[in-house]
């Protein structure tokens, strides 16, 4: 590959499968939103996450704000959700009306603090003020210590949404990401693990709840000979289209996994070993997918940057990110309360002062990894004295 040819974060990997499908649609005039193949990719869903309902919508979005909808959640209600995290995981509160509270993330995982949030709760209960719900977002396809945060919500009798957009096919002890809370999202947006080009699912074992997504999502038509509303619906189910392009991506994500893993692999055993590099950790309790590869910097350690490493990246037309700046410092939701994972200690804050998120889609060739990693080392020069 020529150097100037540019390499991507995380582009879409079709299957090669997908035109046919798309064909299979086309012939039997489902173009418009729902038909069969919606139908077969929420079993397909379903089967592979082991949950007893999806619900296939336009976006990962879509189904947070609809599960925000399910548990209840309306105007002037308190819904605690993870700070290090999309916008995306945060936007839909504010759809509602409702006002966010941001937990901090642990150094064990990244993700959402238990120590953090049970502070969090116990705080709420006592003004009574308790959140409609908590969004735990899974992040870079790494699982959240759920056994710990559902045990926590559980004594308060909260609802736990799993924000698993970066996360499908993520385990905990033996589980789906997405699947152990009341309610789980999925995205399949261009640059996931595998991708509709645009939407997500909502899925969930009450059954009940999820006829009720279904309904809103359609734009809260009721059954009539003609068209009769009583309440406010959305546009957004998926087209027959996209969930045909789904169809055959879902055929291959067990393939796409062991990809990015080994793409974290080689960065891994060609970076790992360098003082004060520090790969996200990966907890013994499950698998993750790695959707991205990313690690911090020790700026004792190391002279350049986050922000370095990712304009010499650049430099060589190779796309990188930061980690995720937390939403609690995000103007648009400056003011909003925020609970650290110790008093004095931020971990939010510290990955995304240090983290960076490196290239790793599953089309990507070795002699590109190759590219990154030299791209990282140059960048990385000089670094401090230990002594």
């Amino acid at each position: 590959m020529k150097m100037s040819d540019r390499i991507y974060l995380s582009p879409p990997h079709m299957s090669g499968d997908e035109l046919a499908k798309i064909a299979e649609a086309f012939a039997s005039n489902w173009i418009a939103p729902l038909g069969p193949m919606v139908e077969q990719f929420e079993r397909q869903i379903s089967e592979l996450v082991g949950i007893e309902g999806t619900v296939a919508l336009c976006s990962g979005t879509a189904a947070i704000h609809l599960a925000l909808e399910l548990a209840g959640v309306r105007e002037g209600d308190i819904v605690f959700c993870s700070s290090l995290t999309f916008v995306a995981s945060v936007n839909p509160i504010r759809y509602l009306g409702a006002e966010p509270v941001f937990i901090d993330s642990e150094p064990e995982t990244w993700n959402m603090s238990p120590r953090a949030l049970e502070r969090a709760l116990y705080e709420a209960s006592m003004v009574g003020q308790l959140p409609k719900a908590v969004i735990v977002v899974h992040l870079y396809g790494q699982c959240a210590d759920m056994d710990a945060i559902m045990k926590i919500c559980q004594q308060y009798g909260i609802c736990v949404i799993e924000d698993a957009a970066e996360a499908l096919g993520a385990t905990y002890k033996g589980r789906m990401a997405g699947t152990i809370g009341d309610y789980g999202i999925y995205s399949f947006n261009g640059n996931k693990l595998i991708t509709t080009s645009a939407g997500g699912a909502l899925v969930s074992n009450h059954t009940d709840k999820l006829d009720y997504a279904r309904y809103l999502a359609a734009q809260a038509k009721l059954p009539a000979y003609h068209y009769e509303h009583n309440q406010v619906g959305y546009n957004y189910r998926l087209s027959n289209i996209l969930a045909a392009i789904g169809c055959s991506q879902l055929n291959v994500i067990d393939e796409r996994i062991a990809l990015r893993k080994a793409v974290f692999e080689r960065y891994q055993q060609a970076l790992g070993d360098r003082p004060g590099i520090s790969f996200m950790p990966d907890p013994l309790w499950g698998s993750s997918t790695r959707w991205l590869t990313t690690f911090t910097l020790d700026p004792h350690l190391i002279e350049a940057t986050p922000l370095d490493v990712v304009q010499e990246l650049e430099v060589m037309n190779i796309e990188s990110r930061r980690v995720w700046k937390p939403m609690h410092v995000q103007p648009l939701y400056e003011g909003c309360r925020y609970y650290r994972h110790e008093e004095n200690e931020s971990v939010s804050d510290m990955l995304f002062e240090r983290g960076i998120c490196l290239p790793s889609g599953s089309s990507l060739a070795v002699d590109d990894q190759n590219r990154v990693i030299e791209g990282v080392q140059s960048a990385l020069r000089p670094i401090y004295s230990l002594s």
